[in-house]
């Protein structure tokens, strides 16, 4: 099994920044890749950005591309997301994620097989 807890969200006004942080726990060797996703109220849970956990490549949704960046820590097993010039619309509930195949759809939130409690971002006009 795998844990992993969010940290960082809060209340920020838009055009401002914040971090999140994503610690995982337990069996992580088995991760192949970790990432975020979010779901505003009333609506469906959506792909922000994912980052494998070996190589360079990272991926991120359309509408967070230029303002969001995912990074991680290796040695921490933690993934972060910086997210800057945060828009209104950007407010949501944010689910870090992790999975375990070798090969997935990274955009497909049934690709995942673990997922975090979820962290609040509040952006304000």
């Amino acid at each position: 099994q795998v844990q992993l807890v969010e940290s960082g969200g809060g209340l920020v006004q838009a055009g401002g920044s914040l971090r999140l942080s994503c610690a995982a726990s337990g069996r992580t060797y088995s991760g192949t890749a970790m990432g975020w996703f979010r779901q505003a109220p009333g609506k469906e849970r959506y792909f922000v950005a994912t980052i494998p956990w070996s190589g360079d490549n990272t991926y991120y949704a359309d509408s967070v591309k230029g303002r969001f960046t995912i990074s991680r820590d290796n040695a921490k097993s933690t993934v972060y997301l910086h997210m800057n010039s945060l828009k209104p619309e950007d407010t949501a509930v944010y689910y870090c994620v992790l999975t375990t195949k070798p090969r997935f759809y990274y955009s497909d939130y049934d690709e995942y097989d673990y997922w975090g409690q979820g962290t609040q971002v509040t952006v304000s006009s």
